[in-house]
């Protein structure tokens, strides 16, 4: 069951990386799992004029964290603990769509599946699984720490 929607997803986004300025949107969270797109920008191209792997990889960690959330709630505490991507073909300069599927959510880590689309040709470019180590439960939502200075 869904316990946070689209709108509701972006907003944490927001609030879990208040400086990063992410341009990705979720824009589809429900049972089968979330769907998020980013837009193509150049400072995402490699040598070759292809999207980075950096790129991708950023957008399947994103994703696995929107689809466990979207299932827990809002723990800004839950953290990756592994990420594993297979490149399937070179991206082209394009916008990308990602769809995460919740695979296992147990009571102390969950796996999710990945899959990345170019919308230039809807090819599948990369997959990728995630584990991602859920908090213990706490009593309201953890906030994210103040930055240090």
């Amino acid at each position: 069951m869904v316990a946070m929607g689209p709108a509701e997803l972006n907003d944490f986004l927001a609030a879990a990386f208040p400086g990063a300025d992410l341009p990705m949107r979720v824009t589809r969270a429900d049972d089968d799992g979330v769907e998020l797109t980013w837009p193509y920008h150049q400072s995402q191209l490699r040598p070759g004029g292809t999207l980075s792997g950096p790129t991708l990889m950023t957008l399947a960690d994103t994703v696995a964290y929107v689809a466990v959330v979207s299932r827990i709630g809002p723990q800004f505490l839950t953290v990756t603990s592994s990420l594993q991507i297979d490149f399937l073909r070179k991206p082209p300069a394009a916008d990308l769509r990602a769809t995460g599927e919740v695979l296992k959510l147990g009571r102390r880590q969950a796996v999710i599946s990945i899959r990345i689309h170019s919308t230039a040709d809807d090819r599948l470019v990369a997959h990728s699984t995630c584990t991602y180590a859920l908090p213990a439960e706490p009593s309201e939502p953890a906030e994210p720490s103040a930055p240090q200075t």
